[in-house]
């Protein structure tokens, strides 16, 4: 008896299942529906794998392929044989429905805020970091006409300083020439990225972190799919902004997907808008300039929690169930 293969998830699971399907849905439903058989695989995102076998047939085969592509964004696929039995102008329109109804309810669970403090700690222990940061509160902007600060403020601010790194020595010949390694960080989180607020979310991140010297998207849920994962490289290669994915079960095996565009200079005009419209960017800068006057970090910013505490901080907020 032959072994299960890639392509016998695929059609059988097409078929039980008889609507188009994401190369993620059709591994999803198929653990979900047993026809993965005696299927097994090493890999950590068979999904791309089922994409790859998709493009594959469809695009040696043409009209001859085994599966069709009925939608571009996402990637959705079905079996040619079974096409004429459905409208699959119809179903797709259910599945975008049933889709934001779905993003909609599970944002209603999880706010931004809530995921703050997993950014915090990770980028104070993550190595390319080593980062303090802070909240940057949009309710303390100064009030201004509808639309003129939109988009202005990041999520959190962060803040890099080289007193852990460098001696004092180096420390003291750079500020003789007028150098300094401090690195600052812009980020915006979002609790989920899809298809359906993509555009916006970079956007907004494009318009509100590019004055740092690395500014990144974070989210905790992303699309798995391999065109959503390719749209993503596409806008960074395009804008420089970087994309986090976290990772509340184990915080820092969080990911840097694509890594930002680094920024040698600063855009000290907006750095100036930022600090006249909010009151925490303004007290973030002088807590700044405090610390490098003392040569060590002592001002307070948002709480590095310990893995103890953000465990239960974790369960508490009900991040996991969220996901």
């Amino acid at each position: 008896m032959s072994k299960t293969t890639f392509w016998d998830v695929i059609e059988k699971t097409l078929e039980k299942v008889g609507t188009p399907l994401s190369a993620k849905e059709i591994w999803d439903k198929a653990n979900e529906l047993g026809t993965l058989g005696d299927f097994s695989t090493t890999g950590k995102t068979p999904w791309a794998t089922i994409a790859a076998y998709c493009y594959t047939d469809i695009n040696n085969n043409g009209e001859n392929s085994t599966i069709i592509q009925t939608s571009e964004r996402p990637a959705q696929f079905f079996l040619r044989r079974l096409a004429n039995q459905i409208d699959l102008k119809k179903v797709q329109k259910q599945k975008e429905t049933e889709t934001a109804k779905k993003e909609k309810k599970e944002n209603k669970k999880l706010y931004e805020r809530d995921l703050h403090p997993l950014l915090v700690t990770y980028a104070f222990g993550n190595s390319h970091f080593k980062a303090n940061l802070k909240t940057i509160f949009h309710e303390n902007s100064a009030k201004a006409a509808k639309g003129q600060n939109e988009w202005l403020h990041p999520d959190l601010v962060g803040v890099y300083f080289p007193f852990r790194d460098y001696k004092p020595e180096t420390l003291e010949v750079q500020n003789h020439l007028s150098i300094t390694s401090i690195k600052l960080f812009s980020f915006e989180l979002k609790t989920s990225l899809t298809f359906a607020n993509l555009r916006q979310s970079f956007f907004q991140t494009v318009s509100n972190s590019s004055w740092a010297n690395e500014g990144y998207l974070v989210t905790l849920n992303i699309d798995e799919d391999p065109t959503f994962k390719d749209e993503l490289r596409r806008l960074n290669n395009a804008f420089g902004i970087g994309i986090i994915k976290l990772n509340s079960e184990n915080i820092f095996e969080s990911e840097i997907l694509f890594p930002s565009r680094i920024n040698q200079e600063i855009d000290w005009d907006t750095v100036n808008r930022l600090a006249n419209e909010n009151s925490d960017f303004n007290e973030f800068l002088r807590m700044i300039s405090e610390d490098c006057k003392l040569g060590k970090v002592k001002s307070l910013y948002d709480k590095v929690y310990s893995i103890d505490e953000l465990t239960k901080y974790i369960k508490d907020k009900g991040i996991n169930k969220a996901l």
